[in-house]
């Protein structure tokens, strides 16, 4: 379980297939405090912890976790967003986020906004996934409110410190992102798909 609260940046130091997975070997300022079998978040993708070297730490990622998500774009040099799993008993100052991506999503459109930044994003509907005005979101793992919530896209506001601490400042128009829809979006959207 996460907070969505970004803790630090990673890059990607190698990936190496291996039937139908993926190790990512991770360069981190966090790796000294990981432990083999521990969660942490990359990009909001919940990932185990399997080999630990130096300023390195080793995730696999299975064949369902690469369908679902955007790991299959990653590339040595890339910057992910890390967060290690909540403590019982912590302050929890994003939302619940579980760390299982529930699809992808298309940046299309990045405004600057005299000191904060806009981004707009699309994802598709048939999955039915929906967003709430003033709910939560994870994009990339970061825990954010919505705004401008549509049938298929909604926007998000960024601050200066969320911007700088985390990979939103590479985001381009056409940046494929992680995206789990908040978990009372996610009841919602089911009792609206059964219901229909």
């Amino acid at each position: 379980m996460f907070t969505g609260i970004i803790e630090t940046l990673g890059r990607i130091h190698e990936i190496q297939k291996d039937q139908n997975n993926l190790h990512i070997t991770v360069d981190s300022s966090i790796t000294h405090e990981l432990k083999i079998d521990q969660s942490v978040s990359h990009n909001g993708i919940c990932l185990t912890v399997v080999a630990i070297k130096d300023s390195l730490y080793t995730v696999t990622a299975i064949d369902e976790t690469i369908l679902k998500t955007n790991i299959s774009d990653w590339k040595t040099g890339d910057i992910v967003n890390l967060e290690r799993g909540m403590k019982l008993g912590d302050r929890l100052d994003g939302h619940i986020v579980q760390g299982h991506v529930d699809q992808t999503g298309t940046c299309i459109k990045i405004e600057e906004a005299n000191g904060s930044w806009n981004y707009t994003f699309e994802y598709d509907k048939n999955l039915n996934n929906i967003t709430i005005e003033k709910g939560s979101i994870t994009v990339n793992g970061v825990s954010l409110t919505v705004v401008n919530s549509k049938t298929n896209e909604f926007s998000v506001s960024i601050i200066p410190y969320t911007y700088e601490h985390t990979n939103f400042k590479d985001f381009k128009v056409g940046t494929k992102i992680n995206l789990e829809f908040d978990v009372v979006g996610k009841y919602i959207s089911r009792l609206y798909a059964i219901n229909k």
